[in-house]
């Protein structure tokens, strides 16, 4: 069992004075199988009034204005979470199984469609279905496709960005973990596996020391679903232990991106973002 804090700045230098700006944040963890939220609080700066709510993926939101002149906004998210061993898959089921248990949900049935920034080239789709043709289950293709697509793409910083669909990131065939889970939740839902798109932290460190602060970033990785969901993080081969925190879900990037929002003011403004992760039990 970990207990991980978690800093997460992140905000806009604007190059002028920005007369107003309607945000929305997705930077809090919430209480799921496997991780339990002891705290969480977002401060913005300036000061400003939030509005919490759920979205329709489950996931934390806090929406907020500004209506005060600034030429910098500035959130901190401050959590501490408990991770704890998440349940075992019983097992994939069969391919005929599947097709009967992902339409009988919502949630399943919207993983399989893909969505622009995930629709994969034709190489990759061949691949997948080759994949799917010589597994015994779903489980297997799938863990088959996130080691080919681990094999295939290197993990590159300031190649990519968070507009790069998976078959832009496939011709580089560099990218970041954002560009990864893009390429495995095409491949997988071309095959008929639902998949769904996880953002997080990951704790960087293989055996993190109690007390020791590390620079850490956001991270993404999959959930697909074979007779029940299971998390894998193909950028780094792993299985989802407690090194991962989930903060939130969706369909891809777009559902889930830590702050977004639009201003009035100056036409450019630069991203600015620190994580820490301190092991604290």
């Amino acid at each position: 069992m970990n207990r991980l804090r978690i800093r997460h700045i992140t905000g806009y230098h604007y190059k002028g004075n920005v007369t107003a700006s309607y945000n929305e944040a997705r930077m809090l963890p919430a209480s799921s199988d496997g991780q339990v939220v002891l705290h969480s609080h977002l401060a913005i700066s300036p000061t400003s009034s939030q509005h919490h709510y759920v979205d329709y993926f489950g996931t934390r939101v806090a929406a907020f204005e500004q209506l005060d002149q600034h030429h910098e906004l500035s959130l901190t998210a401050d959590s501490l979470v408990e991770l704890r061993p998440r349940g075992s898959s019983e097992g994939s089921i069969s391919w005929d199984d599947l097709a009967v248990a992902v339409e009988k949900t919502v949630g399943s049935v919207e993983n399989t469609v893909q969505t622009k920034l995930t629709a994969p080239p034709d190489e990759v789709a061949a691949r997948a279905r080759e994949f799917a043709a010589a597994a015994a289950d779903p489980e297997a293709a799938a863990r088959e496709i996130c080691a080919w697509i681990y094999d295939e793409v290197q993990y590159m910083s300031g190649i990519t960005g968070v507009h790069t669909t998976a078959a832009e990131a496939w011709a580089h065939k560099k990218g970041v973990c954002q560009d990864i889970t893009h390429l495995a939740l095409g491949a997988l839902r071309s095959i008929g596996i639902p998949a769904r798109y996880v953002s997080g932290y990951l704790h960087p460190s293989r055996d993190p020391q109690v007390g020791e602060t590390i620079a850490g970033e956001s991270h993404a990785w999959v959930e697909w679903f074979d007779g029940e969901w299971q998390g894998f993080d193909p950028t780094n081969m792993l299985e989802i232990r407690d090194r991962h925190v989930i903060v939130g879900r969706g369909r891809d990037y777009r559902d889930v991106p830590p702050l977004r929002g639009v201003y009035a003011g100056p036409s450019s403004s630069k991203l600015f973002v620190t994580v820490e992760i301190t092991r604290e039990a």
